[in-house]
């Protein structure tokens, strides 16, 4: 049976698919589609803390489902700009992981990703991603052994 590492940028995920999509990524779809047949080795969600309760209800969802969900704080800084994203730990995740895995999921259309998913598929992994395409860099679809684009079952409607 092949061993899969899932990661998830549920930032990423988010703003596409309302942006595009105007509805919800499901997570559930996600975890059946991207481990049929598949032993999850890890299955993270990676997310920002903004202390709110219908986050922490989405949070345990994720739980529930399978991933482990690690939170990085909100940052406003002073100029009103946001900072939160996870790549660098997603990167090291990935990597650390990718010794137990045939194949590593990423669900993020980010192209920071490009050259994780180039290094990974260079050392013999599968790589697949899940992303929204008109949103997804092309250097990342291109890294990857496999592209899957978030609609149709993977959206909540």
């Amino acid at each position: 049976m092949d061993n899969v590492a899932l990661f998830v940028d549920v930032q990423n995920i988010y703003y596409t698919t309302r942006q595009i999509h105007k509805c919800n990524f499901d997570y559930n779809q996600f975890w059946r589609t991207a481990t049929q047949g598949r032993n999850v080795v890890k299955a993270v969600a990676y997310a920002i803390e903004r202390g709110d309760t219908k986050q922490r209800e989405f949070q345990n969802i994720l739980r529930g489902i399978g991933f482990e969900v690690k939170l990085k704080p909100f940052i406003q800084r002073a100029d009103g700009s946001a900072k939160g994203d996870w790549d660098v730990g997603i990167t090291i995740d990935a990597m650390e992981y990718a010794e137990l895995a045939d194949t590593i999921v990423f669900a993020t259309g980010d192209g920071d990703f490009d050259l994780l998913a180039s290094k990974l598929v260079d050392k013999g992994k599968e790589v697949e991603v899940y992303g929204v395409q008109e949103l997804t860099s092309v250097s990342l679809i291109k890294a990857a052994s496999k592209y899957v684009p978030v609609q149709g079952d993977l959206l909540l409607r």
